[in-house]
C-alpha cells in the first residue's frame, strides 16, 4: 500500500501543468550565449560577444568583459572562493572582482581554444582540441592531463572523478586526475558526440548527438541509458541541477526538466522566441537558458511546485558504506526497505567484479580477493545510489 501511495505522489509531481513563461533579460536581445554560471548575486552570461554580468537574478545585463576575450565566444564558466573563471576561444581568464576586469591565465595550454572549464577540489580542468589540462594554481599554470590526440568538448565531475565528452571518441573517464583515461561507451549505441555533461548527485546525464538525445548513467559511467519519458529526440547542449531538479537544454526543442532524477520529463518553452539551447543555469529563483541567436532567457522555479518533490526524500541518507578505505571488507549499512536490493561492485574500466543482494540492515561485503585500486558499489534497482570504494 505504501508503495503504491508513493507511486501516485509522484505521479502528481511530474504530471501537473506549468502555467510560468520564459522572459527576456534586457541587454542580450539578438546576442548569441553559449555559457551560464551564477556566484551569489551574480549571474554571469558569456558568448560570441564575450561576458555579461547581471545582479538582478537575470533580469538585466551588461557588457563585462574587460581583459576577457574580445576575439571569439565565451563558452564556459567556473569558479572557487577567490576567482571566477572564462574558458574562451583565446584561452582562459580569471575575474578577481566578479567580472569588472579579466586576467589571461592560458600559460601551458597548448591550444587556446577551449571546450569547457571546471573546478574539482583545488584543482581546475581545462578541455580542448587537444586534450585535457590540469591546473594546481588556479589558472596561472597549466600542464597536459591526457587525451592530447582527442577532441574534448566538455567535462563533468562526481567527486574527483571526472568524465569528459569528446567529438568523435565517446566518452572518459579518469579517476587519478587526467593520468590515465578509460573508454566508458556501453549502451551509447555508437554515438561519439558529447557537447554537454552533468552530474547531480552520483547521477551522470550525457547530451548526445542528433538522432539521440540525453543519456544517463546511475553507476559512474559504466553503463548508459538513453532516456525517453517525455524527451524529445535530438542534440542536446546544456544541463543545470540542483538537489530537487535536473534540467536539459535541445538544440532546436527547447528545455525540458525533470523531478524525478531524468525518469520523466516535462516541457517549458512558452516564451522562447529560441529552441537552440546552449547552456542553463540555476539561480536561487529561476531557471536561465542561454540561446543561440536571442540572447538569454529567465523561468521561475516558482512555477514548478518543487517543494512537492519525493524523489529526494525516498532517497536521502539511506545507505553508508564503511570502512572506506578497506583492505578487505565493507559494511553497506541499509534501512529496512532496502533489504532484498541488488547491489554490484564495478572496477575501475567499468567490469563487474562482485554481485549480490542486501541480506540485513548491515551486509559485510568480502574484497580480498580484488586487486588494490578503485571500486565503484551499486545498490538499488531503480534510484540507484553509487559509491566510490578504494581497495588498499
Amino acid at each position: 500500500m505504501k508503495n503504491k501511495s508513493l507511486q501516485i505522489l509522484l505521479l502528481c509531481c511530474i504530471s501537473y501543468s506549468t502555467f510560468g513563461q520564459w522572459q527576456q533579460s534586457a541587454g542580450t536581445a539578438g546576442l548569441n550565449m553559449q555559457s551560464l554560471i551564477t556566484n551569489g548575486i551574480y549571474n554571469f552570461a558569456g558568448g560570441q560577444t564575450g561576458a555579461y554580468l547581471s545582479t538582478d537574478s537575470a533580469a538585466n545585463y551588461s557588457l563585462s568583459n574587460t581583459g576577457n576575450d574580445n576575439v571569439g565566444p565565451t563558452r564556459g564558466f567556473t569558479k572557487d572562493n577567490n576567482y571566477i573563471y572564462t574558458c574562451t576561444s583565446q584561452g582562459a581568464f580569471r575575474s578577481s572582482d566578479n567580472g569588472a576586469t579579466w586576467v589571461s591565465k592560458s600559460v601551458g595550454l597548448t591550444n587556446l581554444l577551449g571546450g569547457g572549464i571546471l573546478k574539482v577540489g583545488t584543482r581546475l580542468f581545462y578541455v580542448g582540441p587537444t586534450g585535457v589540462f590540469m591546473s594546481t594554481d588556479q589558472g596561472d599554470n597549466w600542464s597536459a592531463a591526457g587525451l592530447s590526440t582527442t577532441d574534448v568538448r566538455s567535462i563533468a565531475a562526481i567527486n574527483d572523478t571526472l568524465f569528459v565528452g569528446t567529438n568523435g571518441a565517446g566518452i572518459y573517464k579518469s579517476v587519478d586526475f587526467g593520468a590515465n583515461w578509460v573508454a566508458i561507451n556501453n549502451g551509447l549505441n555508437g554515438a561519439l558526440n558529447f557537447r554537454a555533461m552533468e552530474s547531480k548527485g552520483n547521477t551522470l546525464f550525457a547530451g548526445g548527438p542528433t538522432g539521440t538525445g540525453v543519456f544517463r548513467s546511475l553507476d559512474f559511467g559504466a553503463n548508459w541509458t538513453l532516456l525517453s519519458g517525455g524527451l524529445a529526440s535530438g542534440s542536446y547542449r546544456g544541463f543545470a541541477s540542483n538537489t530537487q531538479i535536473i534540467a536539459a537544454g535541445s538544440f532546436g526543442s527547447g528545455v525540458f526538466y525533470s523531478t524525478n532524477n531524468g525518469d520523466n520529463w516535462t516541457t517549458i518553452n512558452t516564451g522562447l522566441t529560441d529552441l537552440t539551447i546552449f547552456d542553463l543555469e540555476l539561480n536561487d529563483n529561476y531557471i536561465i537558458a542561454a540561446t543561440n541567436t536571442q540572447g538569454v532567457f529567465r523561468f521561475p522555479l516558482s512555477s514548478l511546485n518543487l517543494s512537492t518533490d519525493i524523489h529526494d526524500i525516498v532517497t536521502n541518507s539511506i545507505i553508508s558504506v564503511f570502512p572506506n578505505p578497506t583492505t578487505n571488507q565493507i559494511n553497506v549499512s541499509a534501512n529496512l526497505g532496502l533489504i532484498g536490493s541488488f547491489y554490484n561492485v564495478y572496477d575501475y574500466t567499468g567490469k563487474s567484479v562482485l554481485t549480490g543482494k542486501l541480506t540485513s540492515e548491515k551486509t559485510i561485503l568480502e574484497l580480498s580477493n580484488l586487486e588494490k585500486g578503485i571500486y565503484f558499489l551499486n545498490v538499488g534497482e531503480n534510484h540507484k545510489q553509487t559509491f566510490k570504494i578504494i581497495k588498499e
